[in-house]
């Protein structure tokens, strides 16, 4: 079972042991890896995704991604800001310049 935590990402309730559904690479608290493949979150399979559903809002993409940032800081508080920062944010393709 899973809960809206408030940053209104989808984590698992209890002790975060709980897997995603198959397929569905979702995030897994405490440890903020991938419920389908084990990678850290978001794996390459959801960055993919992400990408795709979310398309050119690259705004909205960024919200939702900050939202899990600051889900994912606060359960791996022992990890420095900036590996958490690269992790979420770093994949991201650069926007193209305007001209």
């Amino acid at each position: 079972m899973t809960n809206a935590d408030h940053t209104g990402v989808t984590v698992p309730e209890g002790d975060g042991s709980a897997a995603a559904a198959p397929g569905e690479h979702a995030p897994v608290s405490p440890d903020w890896t991938c419920g389908s493949c084990g990678a850290d979150w978001p794996c390459e399979v959801k960055r993919d995704r992400l990408l795709s559903e979310y398309g050119a809002d690259r705004a909205m993409l960024s919200v939702y991604l900050g939202a899990c940032l600051a889900a994912a800081a606060e359960d791996l508080r022992g990890r420095g800001s900036i590996t958490l920062q690269e992790r979420f944010f770093g994949w991201l393709p650069p926007r193209p310049k305007k001209e």
